[in-house]
């Protein structure tokens, strides 16, 4: 099942497993030991991470590496950005008429 990229941010132990592998690539048991969850818990949380693509696993050996796979959240950042344009537009709108205001005021 292909899952969206905004499913992998929605959780809080999924952010902080991003945070973690934009550092450097981590195995389960690694990244396991930042939380206070079970193993088993973490490796859920590491799936879903790979079916919407934000991670990348791959085996070395008998352990499984995973890495942060950079160029699919830049589709948070695009979203991010038109957000943003929307929010500086409002406010844009807002100084404009918070200084009309205050110019009939004088």
């Amino acid at each position: 099942m292909r899952r969206d990229i905004f499913q992998a941010i929605a959780d809080p132990t999924r952010r902080a497993i991003i945070f973690l592998l934009a550092v450097g690539a981590m195995t389960p048991n690694a990244i396991a030991e930042h939380f206070n969850s079970s193993r088993q818990a973490v490796s859920k949380h590491l799936k879903v991470l790979v079916e919407c693509e934000v991670v990348n696993q791959e085996q070395q050996g008998r352990e499984i590496h995973y890495h942060l796979n950079s160029e699919k959240m830049k589709e948070i950042e695009k979203w991010l950005e038109q957000f943003k344009k929307v929010m500086e537009n409002r406010f844009n709108n807002l100084d404009q008429y918070l200084a009309k205001l205050k110019n009939q005021k004088s």
